[in-house]
Parts: C-alpha cells; sequence; structure tokens
C-alpha cells in the first residue's frame, strides 16, 4: 500500500470515526433522545382541561398519584378502556388519584368534550390539539399510559388498552397512595 493511499484511508476512518462519537456525543446530550421509560422522571406537557377551558401542565398535578394515559376518539382500544378508567377513577379518585387523559384528536377542543360528556366521563380530561405530547413521551401508538409517583417518577407503563379497575392494577395505585390493599373495594 503507498503513502498516499494510507493516508486517504486514514483520513476516512477518522472521518467516519469523527462522526461517530459527534452522533453518540449528540446522543447522550440531548434530553430527547433518552428513553421514556418506569424509572424516568414524567416529562412536562401542556395541554387544555377540557373541563374549564384552560391551559395546564403537568407540574398541576405537582404530588399526586396519576395515571396518565394518551388517548383520541378514533382509537377503537382507547374507546373500550375508557368504562374501566371511569370505574377505577369512582374507586380511587376520592382517595387522591389523579386520572388524567390527554386527547390526541387533531379535531376542534368542542367536538371532544361532547364525544367525554355523551360518555360520562368525569376524570380530568385534556386535549393536546397539535400531538406535542406524542414526542415528550415518546408515544409509539394509543393507547399508551403512565403511571406516575408523587415524586413525578414513571413508575410503570402501558402499550395498549388496560382493565384499569383490575384487582391487581388497582392494587399498583393503592400502593402508590399509601391505601392499605383492596382500600377502594370499602
Amino acid at each position: 500500500m503507498t503513502t498516499k493511499t494510507r493516508v486517504k484511508l486514514l483520513a476516512v476512518v477518522g472521518t467516519a470515526l469523527a462522526l461517530l462519537m459527534g452522533v453518540v456525543a449528540g446522543m447522550a446530550l440531548t434530553e430527547d433522545v433518552r428513553p421514556i421509560r418506569p424509572g424516568s422522571r414524567a416529562p412536562d406537557f401542556r395541554a387544555v382541561n377540557l373541563a374549564t377551558g384552560d391551559t395546564v401542565s403537568l407540574r398541576d398535578y405537582a404530588g399526586e398519584v396519576i395515571l396518565l394515559n394518551l388517548w383520541a376518539t378514533w382509537c377503537a382500544p382507547c374507546v373500550v378502556e375508557m368504562p374501566s378508567m371511569q370505574r377505577l377513577h369512582e374507586k380511587l379518585g376520592p382517595r387522591g388519584l389523579k386520572i388524567v387523559a390527554v386527547s390526541v384528536d387533531t379535531s376542534e377542543s368542542d367536538f371532544v368534550t361532547r364525544w367525554v360528556e355523551e360518555r360520562g366521563l368525569t376524570f380530568h380530561v385534556l386535549h393536546d390539539q397539535f400531538g406535542a405530547i406524542n414526542k415528550d413521551y415518546q408515544a409509539t401508538g394509543w393507547p399508551e399510559s403512565f403511571v406516575i409517583n408523587r415524586d413525578g417518577v414513571i413508575v410503570k407503563k402501558f402499550w395498549g388498552p388496560a382493565e384499569w379497575d383490575d384487582a391487581i392494577v388497582s392494587a399498583v395505585f393503592e400502593r402508590l397512595l399509601g391505601l392499605p390493599q383492596n382500600a377502594g373495594q370499602r
């Protein structure tokens, strides 16, 4: 191999190595790339509270145990899980559980409000018409849900619909709320 060829090869390898190091360093320094998973701090978000019309954020629920649910009116699995979410709200809402369901529908808030009212949902329903929360929480589909403890840390992540008032699932929330097991059944 000639000296000229070696120099070209070293230049190519050096450039490739520098690019790789730049990508790795960029990933390490960029918050967006860190996976959102149990143990992660729950990212803040902003959405419209359909009941009040006010813009709220996760900070408004600081110190609460939260079930954060990302959903849409057109999502069949989302529709399926809503009744069990309502039952969980009726069971543990009075004991401190905050259910925060954020609609990512691109339609106007009035449409989502009517949809919620027709189904008699009484937990907190927010609307993020532009779907920024999808990026913040790295959503891969709907519904996608996050259980957040009082310290703002995600303790569990659910993909797809869940039977929210199931005894095993309820026990997770009872434990986080500091309630005796099956306390919500009283």
